[in-house]
């Protein structure tokens, strides 16, 4: 049995993975959730003060998962508290000195969505819509459900301080992606993840937000199956 650590990503709610839990839980493993700082001066550390809160005593069988946003501060659990394994999905990979302010245009990410937009037939630089960019395949009860909760969103300073890790931790890391991602696309998180962590990328059906539109998949890629 694996104890999952489920982070959250930019939206900070443990409710992201309300869909995903049952779906591990009725696997077998045990599930730990948590809501992410509220305040906007809460930083990198900060943000990963408040995992290792929630793990806790918790040790042996520790797998880290962690969406979006989630890789800048996840990596950091792991020099804190011993992980077996770190899973990220959909995320952003830092490097050394990097902050998640400056990732998109090092990355070339604008470039990637507008040219993913492109292909889907949506045209160039479409402006940035939540509900066309995250929510285009979640079900429509949980789509509203989501927007009508008041969010405060990730602090100024999550995107403001520098990644602080020279090394990406020594830890077996896994990086799960969805192919119909319209914000972080496959191909652009394809490479970037060869370039940055040397490894090759799991792919699963689904967008940006794979705990909600596609729990069972998720889950099934998570414990080790195939994605269907």
């Amino acid at each position: 049995m694996a104890t999952y650590v489920l982070v959250p990503g930019a939206d900070g709610r443990a409710w992201y993975w309300h869909r995903t839990v049952p779906e591990l839980r009725a696997r077998g493993h045990e599930v730990v959730t948590f809501d992410l700082p509220q305040d906007d001066s809460a930083g990198l550390s900060e943000y990963a003060d408040t995992v290792v809160q929630a793990i806790g005593e918790r040790r042996g069988g520790l797998v880290v998962v962690a969406q979006s946003l989630a890789g800048f501060s996840a990596p950091l659990v792991c020099e804190r508290v011993p992980v077996e394994q770190l899973i990220l999905v959909n995320a952003m990979v830092p490097t050394y000195g990097e902050s998640a302010g400056q990732w998109w245009g090092n990355t070339g990410q604008g470039a990637a969505r507008s040219a993913k937009a492109v292909l889907d037939g949506r045209g160039p630089d479409p402006a940035f819509d939540v509900r066309v960019d995250f929510f285009h395949d979640v079900p429509a009860e949980v789509t509203e459900e989501a927007l009508a909760a008041e969010v405060g969103g990730p602090s100024a300073a999550v995107f403001a301080q520098p990644w602080p890790l020279r090394e990406w931790p020594d830890v077996p890391t896994r990086f799960l992606q969805g192919r119909d991602d319209r914000f972080l696309p496959l191909e652009f998180q394809r490479r970037i993840v060869g370039e940055r962590l040397g490894i090759a990328l799991e792919e699963l059906p689904g967008g940006h937000l794979v705990a909600l539109s596609r729990p069972v998949e998720l889950a099934e890629l998570i414990c080790g199956g195939q994605a269907r």
